[in-house]
């Protein structure tokens, strides 16, 4: 059997696609997200499913460690755990500014601060978060978003270079527009309608496997190469 994946997020869109790529491709699998029975009802071999809220820590290690105690440890963290609220910032609801920064920012921290410490002690192991191009440039109606983004990226890159020594790899993959459920948590219906005409115009967002597709290619690359950063959208997406 091959080693152990950690994927947050895991009930929808990327996350769940990419669950399903390594269970596929033969690794045991710890699913992560609040739908529990979604994430059951994928019958993925070799996979524990298991509803945590990733803010909080005691509650992932907890899923972690059951799951280390049957499959061996952690070798891949993928964090695809994250919440799109688009709004105007003179109007948006400060609670959305605050789940945004808890689930995109703290919903990272808390799977990485338990798997990377033994990731350094063992000299192997990968953490992959999955941020946006919205963390490397800033759009309309994203100003809390594009932060939360923004943060990922500059963490991921800030723990990289310090565990580098220890042949510990931390990749950030950064999807444009994806075909996901994302957009639906956004509570303004005009924005809403906005950003689909707009996704009209480059003729739908990428699928979410083609985003696994880049995660698959920067995992299997051997552990003393690191892919420290992969840009993917849409070719006719301009931004």
């Amino acid at each position: 059997m091959k080693k152990l994946i950690v994927v947050t997020g895991a009930s929808s869109g990327i996350g769940m696609e990419t669950a399903k790529m390594f269970s596929k491709n033969g690794h045991p699998v710890l699913l992560i997200s609040r739908r529990l029975e979604i994430m059951e009802g994928l019958n993925l071999k070799n996979s524990i499913c298991k509803s945590v809220d990733v803010t909080n820590r005691e509650e992932m290690e907890k899923a972690i460690k059951e799951s280390e105690s049957k499959y061996g440890k952690v070798d891949c963290l993928v964090n695809c755990a994250g919440i799109m609220l688009l709004g105007h910032p003179e109007k948006q609801d400060y609670t959305e500014w605050d789940n945004m920064i808890d689930v995109n920012i703290k919903g990272i921290l808390t799977g990485t601060s338990i798997v990377l410490k033994d990731m350094v002690e063992r000299n192997e192991g990968t953490v992959i978060n999955i941020s946006s191009i919205a963390g490397r440039k800033t759009f309309d109606n994203h100003a809390v978003y594009c932060g939360t983004k923004f943060a990922v990226h500059a963490i991921s890159e800030n723990i990289r270079k310090e565990v580098a020594s220890s042949n510990v790899r931390v990749i950030t993959i950064a999807p444009g527009v994806v075909e996901t459920s994302l957009l639906s948590h956004t509570t303004d219906e005009n924005i809403k309608h906005d950003y689909n005409q707009w996704k009209e115009t480059i003729e739908s967002g990428l699928e979410a496997r083609q985003v696994v597709n880049c995660i698959d290619f920067a995992y299997n690359q051997p552990q003393d190469v690191c892919i420290r950063e992969i840009v993917i959208a849409k070719t006719k997406q301009e931004d």
